[in-house]
């Protein structure tokens, strides 16, 4: 469902290794946190017009590409399967490990609801560690109370 958006992903991907940019200078250029502005790129956000003309100009795009940077997309690019790339199956297993613990400590703070991915913000740094760096990613969603009716 998101083929085409993947493949300019992939394409843009490629731009920006080739200009050997990194994803806090995009971010900058085009006014918007690296976090949301990478996974705009990769097909997973939705870019308004002026971001959208801002990232064209930027990658040198098609007019089509610039309409597809602001389509809505199918989000949740991942296989159904346990994902087998190292980095994103450590988030799988920090979720299969610590997701009910999430789940309690959000509910017993909060109350029975969830953390909003639609309202919701994520940084990530790094932080120097005399045993080797660490990696800090920092969430932050709307609280979300589920609804008795």
């Amino acid at each position: 469902m998101n083929e085409a958006k993947t493949a300019l992903g992939i394409k843009i991907l490629a731009i920006k290794k080739q200009k050997k940019w990194t994803w806090d200078e995009i971010a900058r250029k085009l006014e918007h946190a690296p976090v949301w502005v990478c996974a705009a790129c990769l097909g997973q956000m939705s870019m308004t017009a002026e971001t959208a003309e801002k990232a064209g100009v930027l990658f040198d795009l098609s007019a089509e590409e610039v309409e597809l940077l602001q389509a809505v997309p199918y989000r949740g690019s991942l296989p159904t399967q346990v994902p087998t790339d190292p980095l994103i199956y450590r988030f799988y297993e920090l979720v299969m490990v610590y997701g009910t613990t999430w789940k309690e400590l959000i509910q017993d703070e909060f109350g029975d609801g969830i953390m909003s991915a639609i309202d919701f913000d994520m940084t990530m740094e790094r932080q120097p560690d005399q045993k080797g760096d660490r990696v800090k990613i920092t969430m932050s969603g709307k609280f979300l109370p589920y609804k008795r009716y």
